[in-house]
């Protein structure tokens, strides 16, 4: 997620990443293009995602979150984040990674939204 959300300077990079049902391993990352090709904002492409969640479903898999970057500020879910999460996720159950490139060395967080509340889950990388 880290390299991708580098790859994809200048703008904002996105993907979807997937495990077992209900469950909290992350098994597979899709990175995905920022449509929006902005360094403020990412917007997932509809086809290609309905093709990830097809491969993933193939792949005995479950979506469980979306990543992103920040490019210029830190990884707290910024109003427009937390909007695109109560479009796309109005039950809570996806987890919403983001990676901040602000600084030299990238920093990745994970975040739960539910009706305006922002709950960071820890991450821990194996």
């Amino acid at each position: 997620m880290v390299a991708h959300a580098i790859n994809g300077l200048p703008n904002e990079a996105c993907g979807l990443f997937a495990g077992e049902f209900g469950g909290d391993d992350v098994t597979r990352f899709f990175p995905m293009r920022n449509v929006a090709e902005s360094s403020t904002i990412y917007q997932l492409d509809g086809q290609e995602m309905m093709d990830v969640e097809r491969t993933a479903d193939e792949s005995g898999v479950a979506i469980i979150g979306v990543m992103h970057s920040h490019t210029h500020s830190t990884n707290y879910p910024s109003p427009t984040d937390v909007s695109d999460a109560a479009r796309f996720d109005p039950f809570g159950s996806w987890r919403f990674i983001i990676v901040s490139l602000k600084h030299a060395d990238a920093s990745i967080r994970s975040f739960r939204i539910l009706d305006g509340d922002i709950t960071e889950e820890p991450i821990e990388i194996v």
